[in-house]
């Protein structure tokens, strides 16, 4: 070949991408653990959604770009009385999961939320179940949706764990798109090839800045960009049932491909095969809606309340301690301009729970903003990072999330150093959490339906055998206000 020439030879298809597809069509989901831990992802996912229904800022980006706009047989957005194509109605569906910061996370050399692809997954299946029983034929049932989530779980989950997408700029909802596409062209008929093409029209696709979760930018993209992420998926699936091609060698293509574009050349490295390892060890945000990374520092700060809220004055420093994930994401100084900013700052969220011995989605608000003894108290924390810590956050067998806090006062004093390794809703605390996830679940129906509703949503949920049979649109419309 020249020197001044393309090779124009027709590649194979990636293996990552052919790995995804293998899974989605013949990986069989039959642990009936895993498919329960699926139920709660997917009652506190929707419950999250519905609780963002109450902050106007969420409610501005619901219904369809038009105005007025039904489309029949469209999918219906929980909690309102939207009737969407798939595509509006991921966005919405999304936007409403994430918009809190309270929906599920993942821990690794990636972070992300993995129930952010349930955007693209209910829409899909409601769509698709709606159109089946328009043309004589039988809906999807919600343990088809639990099979999809396992599986979107599981492709977002294990692609995190070796490959670091923030240390080359680019924002974990890449993965949201990835693992959507790949998902929801199955539950549109595709087969392993569509699936193929799908997940590489992903990865074609210009990839989002993570700037919008960073000073000095941190703003509310960062509620709407998994909602955007999941409706662009089921865009590209919707494209690729209709024949469009796809670029089987996305990744590897000198160049021009992903590697060399956006990954510096560095090809993706994996340690396990998927399977359901993911859904299996999910981290569920049981207490405080914030940036996972921040939870058992919270944790630990409201332990340490009642002993600082009557020494507030005497405090000469506040110790962090804390691993490298959490200095890199969410350790910031200076003015939080908007509750997008202050739900991404560890000292503020340490700050509330010392003052208030809890943490809430209205204390981002400018009402707990404003009180001066906030700022008072974030300009007295100094942030360690404990090696151990760091190092322990990426061991496969702990994946633990460990923060401590410590008080020192003028007088030499100080408090106990509270150290929380494992959060409420990590796997290890699983026990403990599942009946907090509940209440947390039904608290969160109360906010948006009537009590009647809330009561028949909660206890189907909680049946699990008759949850999983029942059809997915019937259940959508049980949620639907």
């Amino acid at each position: 070949m020249g020197l001044n020439v393309e090779s124009n030879i027709k590649t194979e298809p990636d293996a990552e991408l052919v790995a995804i597809a293998d899974y989605v069509t013949d990986y069989q989901v039959d642990q009936s653990a895993v498919l329960n831990t699926a139920r709660y992802c997917l009652m506190d996912t929707l419950g999250c959604g519905v609780l963002a229904l109450r902050y106007p800022e969420c409610r501005k980006m619901m219904g369809p770009i038009i105005p007025g706009t039904i489309v029949p047989n469209g999918a219906h957005v929980p909690g309102t009385q939207f009737q969407l194509d798939p595509v509006q109605a991921a966005f919405n569906i999304g936007t409403m999961i994430r918009w809190l910061d309270y929906n599920d996370s993942w821990a690794a050399a990636e972070w992300g939320h993995p129930s952010d692809n349930l955007g693209g997954i209910l829409a899909v299946a409601d769509y698709a179940s709606r159109v089946r029983l328009a043309d004589g034929y039988k809906p999807l049932t919600v343990k088809d949706v639990l099979i999809a989530m396992i599986k979107a779980h599981e492709i977002q989950g294990i692609l995190s764990l070796e490959n670091s997408f923030n240390q080359v700029g680019l924002d974990h909802v890449i993965l949201v798109k990835v693992a959507t596409a790949a998902v929801v062209t199955e539950i549109l008929g595709g087969v392993k090839e569509d699936i193929i093409n799908a997940v590489s029209q992903a990865f074609v696709d210009g990839q989002p800045l993570r700037t919008y979760r960073h000073s000095p930018n941190t703003g509310s993209r960062k509620s709407w960009a998994a909602g955007d992420a999941t409706s662009r998926a089921v865009k590209l699936a919707l494209i690729t049932m209709k024949g469009e091609m796809g670029y089987p060698s996305v990744l590897t293509t000198p160049t021009w491909g992903f590697y060399d574009t956006l990954f510096k050349g560095k090809k993706f490295k994996f340690n396990q095969k998927y399977g359901a390892y993911v859904m299996d060890h999910i981290l569920f945000k049981v207490a405080y809606p914030a940036e996972f990374h921040a939870q058992t520092a919270i944790e630990a700060a409201v332990t340490l309340h009642p002993q600082v809220l009557i020494r507030l004055d005497d405090i000469e420093r506040i110790e962090l301690t804390t691993n490298q994930s959490a200095i890199r994401i969410i350790s910031k100084e200076g003015e939080l301009r908007n509750p997008a900013d202050r739900d991404h700052c560890l000292q503020y969220m340490v700050a509330i729970g010392l003052l208030k011995g809890d943490l809430i989605a209205d204390d981002y608000e400018y009402r707990m903003a404003d009180d001066k003894r906030v700022d008072y108290l974030r300009a007295k924390m100094i942030v360690i990072e404990d090696e151990q810590y760091s190092e322990d956050y990426l061991n496969p067998n702990k994946r633990s999330i460990a923060n401590a806090v410590q008080v020192f006062f003028n007088d030499g004093t100080s408090t106990q150093k509270i150290e929380v390794e494992y959060p409420l809703g990590h796997k290890k605390r699983r026990e403990e959490s599942i009946p907090l996830l509940l209440k947390k679940f039904k608290r969160n129906l109360s906010t948006r339906f009537p009590s009647q509703q809330s009561e028949l949503i909660f206890d189907l949920c909680n049946d699990h055998d008759e949850f999983l049979k029942t059809p997915i649109n019937e259940f959508v419309d049980l949620m639907t206000i």
